[in-house]
C-alpha cells in the first residue's frame, strides 16, 4: 500500500472532539480515554508544552529502555519483588491496566498485570536445550506460580509511583488458582477449573473488574485435536509439558477470565469462545448490554464479537465471527446454523471448538489479529494484524472496522486498512494499541526474538522492538513517531494511561529472552546487582507525555 500522509490525516476522521462515542466507564478507566471538552490549561503550562518537540528517536539495538527527549521512566515493580508477606510479582508481564480506588483521585489505585509465560531457564533452572536434563514436578510447580497475574495497589507520591507494601488488595493469581466456569454445563466434567495461563492482553468491565485472556494455552497442557472422523486425540504440548505431572484437560484453558480485584474471585467466560484470545475489549450499550471484541492471535485465524442479550452479562448472548470480505458478523450458534449441528453435539462444543466452527461458517482468515481498541473520536474499531510470514506479510497492518450506522451491536460492517507497517511508514509488527486523552494512537511492536537484529532480514533496520505514536493533531498529524526502544530481546507491551494522562504505564517483557546460559545473559536490564534480566512495569512521565495528552488543546 502506497503511504500518503495527507490522505491518512483525512482518514483519521474529522469528527469533532465533542462527538464522543466511548462509554463513561472507558473514559474514567484510562483504557480508551476521551478528550475532556472545555478543559482549561494554564498559560505558563501552555507555553511550556508548546516548546516540547516531538521528534522520532533512531532505532536502537542497545540494552536499555531508550526514550525520546522529554520522557523519563522509573520501574514500579519487577519480577520477584514482594507484593505481600507470601507472594512475589510474576514473570513476563504483558497487559497492564490501572483502576483508581476513587475516581476523584488518579494517584491511588490498583494495577493489574498479566504474566503471559515464563522462561524456565530463569524460573526453574530447566534448560529445554539440554536433552539430557529431566524435568521435575518441583520445577513445574515453580513455573506454575510465575504465570497468571498480579494485583498491586500503587500510589504516586512526590512524582514517583510505588507499590503499597502488604496492602490487603495485593494478591497473585496463578496456574493453581481455582476458577469457576460461567456456564450452565460442565467443561470436561468440571464446573471449577484449576488456574489460568498464557495471559496475554485483556480489558476491563464497566463494573470495574479485570479481564485477562488466555492466548497460547496449548503450550502448557497440549491440545485436543479431531481427525476426519471427528474423533478426539491428545496433541502433546511442544514446550512446557506440564501434562507430565498434571492431567488438566486442555479444554479448561483458552478462555477470557474475569478477576474481581476486591476479593480475587475469578471466573472463565465460556460464552466468549475458546481460542488464542489476545484481548477482550468491551463496549457498554445504552441499555447496559455489552459488546466484547476479541482476536485469535495465530496465522489465518479470526476476529470475534460477543453481544450480550441481558445487561452486564458475559454469559447470556451470542458469539459472532467476522466475515471481513462481505462485512458480516456470522453467529456461532448451534441452533441457527445447520452446518454446526452436523459437526458438533451442542452449543458448548461449538464454543470449545470455536476455531473449527468459524471455518465451517466461512469466517475470514486474518494475519494474527492481536490487540483491539475503540477509537474515542470516530468510534471505529482498530485491530492489530501483526504479520503472517507464510503469506509474505512481514510487517503487518492495522485493520479498521466501521460498524453499520455506528452501532456496536450491528451485524454488518465495512473494513479498510487503517495503516500498513513497513519501512515507508516506519513501524512493523503492530501488537498493542492505546489511545490517549487527545485521541492519539500509540502502538507497540512485536518482532519475535528469533527474527530481531538478524543480518539482512525484513526487520534488520528496525532493530529492537519499540513504542510508536501517531499524533492526531498539529503539524505532525499522521506521522509515525518512535518514542521508545526496548532493551535487548524485549517487547514493550500493555500501554495504559493514568486517568489524568500524566503517566504511561508500560510493561517491559522478556528482556534477555534469547539467553542460553544464565551466567551470560543477552540482557541485564533493569541492571540489578545480580545482573539477571527481569520483566518489569515502568511509569513513563515527562513533558512529552503531558503534551501528547493535551495535543487537542495545543492545536486550537
Amino acid at each position: 500500500m502506497k503511504y500518503n500522509r495527507r490522505s491518512f490525516i483525512s482518514f483519521l476522521g474529522k469528527a469533532s472532539l465533542g462527538a464522543i462515542v466511548v462509554p463513561p466507564f472507558l473514559m474514567s478507566s484510562g483504557s480508551s480515554p476521551t478528550p475532556i471538552t472545555g478543559e482549561k490549561i494554564a498559560k505558563g503550562t501552555l507555553e511550556r508544552l508548546k516548546k516540547v518537540v516531538l521528534k522520532s528517536i533512531n532505532p536502537s539495538d542497545i540494552d536499555d529502555l531508550v526514550l525520546a527527549n522529554g520522557l523519563h521512566y522509573h520501574p514500579i515493580i519487577k519480577w520477584g519483588d514482594p507484593i505481600n508477606k507470601l507472594d512475589t510479582f510474576g514473570f513476563n508481564n504483558d497487559f497492564t491496566c490501572f483502576i483508581p480506588l476513587d475516581d476523584e483521585n488518579p494517584k491511588d489505585g490498583l494495577l493489574w498485570v498479566n504474566h503471559e509465560y515464563m522462561n524456565p531457564l530463569f524460573v526453574s533452572e530447566y534448560n529445554y536445550r539440554n536433552k539430557n536434563q529431566k524435568r521435575t514436578k518441583e520445577q513445574v510447580d515453580k513455573e506454575m506460580y510465575q504465570v497468571g497475574g498480579s494485583i498491586v495497589r500503587i500510589k504516586k507520591e512526590n512524582g514517583i509511583w510505588s507499590v503499597v507494601e502488604n496492602d490487603p488488595l495485593n494478591r497473585r493469581i496463578t496456574a493453581k488458582t481455582p476458577m469457576k466456569i460461567n456456564w450452565d454445563s460442565p467443561i470436561k466434567g468440571a464446573t471449577t477449573v484449576i488456574g489460568t495461563l498464557a495471559n496475554c492482553s485483556g480489558g476491563i468491565t464497566p463494573w470495574k473488574t479485570f479481564l485477562t485472556c488466555e492466548e497460547n494455552y496449548d503450550g502448557f497442557y497440549g491440545e485436543t485435536i479431531y481427525d476426519q472422523n471427528n474423533k478426539p486425540q491428545h496433541k502433546p504440548s511442544t514446550y512446557y509439558n506440564w501434562e507430565q505431572f498434571y492431567t488438566y484437560p486442555p479444554e479448561h484453558y483458552g478462555w477470557v477470565v474475569e478477576i474481581n480485584p476486591k476479593d480475587g474471585s475469578s471466573q472463565k467466560h465460556i460464552a466468549l469462545g475458546r481460542f488464542a484470545h489476545e484481548c477482550c475489549t468491551l463496549y457498554e450499550l445504552e441499555d447496559k448490554r455489552v459488546v466484547a471484541y476479541s482476536g485469535d492471535d495465530a496465522n489465518d485465524e479470526h476476529l470475534y464479537k460477543f453481544i450480550s442479550s441481558t445487561p452486564s452479562s458475559l454469559k447470556e448472548g451470542t458469539l459472532y465471527v467476522a466475515d471481513t470480505i462481505n462485512g458480516k458478523w456470522l453467529p456461532l450458534d448451534w441452533e441457527q446454523q445447520p452446518i454446526l449441528k452436523q459437526q458438533f453435539k451442542n452449543q458448548t462444543e461449538v464454543l470449545i471448538r470455536a476455531r473449527e466452527a468459524s471455518k465451517l461458517l466461512g469466517a475470514t482468515p486474518l494475519n494474527r489479529p492481536e490487540d483491539i481498541e475503540i477509537d474515542p473520536i470516530s468510534g471505529n474499531i482498530l485491530i492489530s494484524l501483526t504479520n503472517n510470514k507464510p503469506k509474505k506479510d512481514f510487517h503487518g497492518s492495522i485493520l479498521k472496522i466501521e460498524e453499520t450506522n455506528g452501532k456496536f451491536d450491528s451485524l454488518t460492517f465495512s473494513t479498510s486498512t487503517y495503516i500498513a507497517g513497513g519501512k515507508e511508514t516506519g513501524f512493523t509488527c503492530p501488537d498493542n494499541l492505546a489511545f490517549d486523552l487527545a485521541g492519539n494512537l500509540w502502538i507497540t511492536s512485536d518482532i519475535s526474538g528469533s527474527s530481531m537484529n538478524k543480518k539482512d532480514n525484513q526487520y534488520t533496520s528496525f532493530k529492537n522492538n519499540a513504542l510508536y505514536v501517531i499524533p492526531r493533531h498539529g503539524k505532525d498529524a499522521g506521522k509515525v513517531i518512535r518514542v521508545a526502544s526496548a532493551p535487548k530481546d524485549a517487547e514493550l507491551t500493555g500501554p495504559w494511561f493514568s486517568p489524568d494522562g500524566k503517566t504511561l504505564f508500560l510493561s517491559v517483557q522478556h528482556p534477555g529472552e534469547q539467553t542460553k546460559d544464565v551466567t551470560n545473559p543477552t540482557s541485564t536490564w533493569p541492571f540489578d546487582n545480580d545482573q539477571i534480566p527481569k520483566p518489569a512495569v515502568v511509569a513513563i512521565k515527562g513533558d512529552l507525555i503531558e503534551k501528547m495528552n493535551k495535543l487537542h488543546l495545543l492545536s486550537e
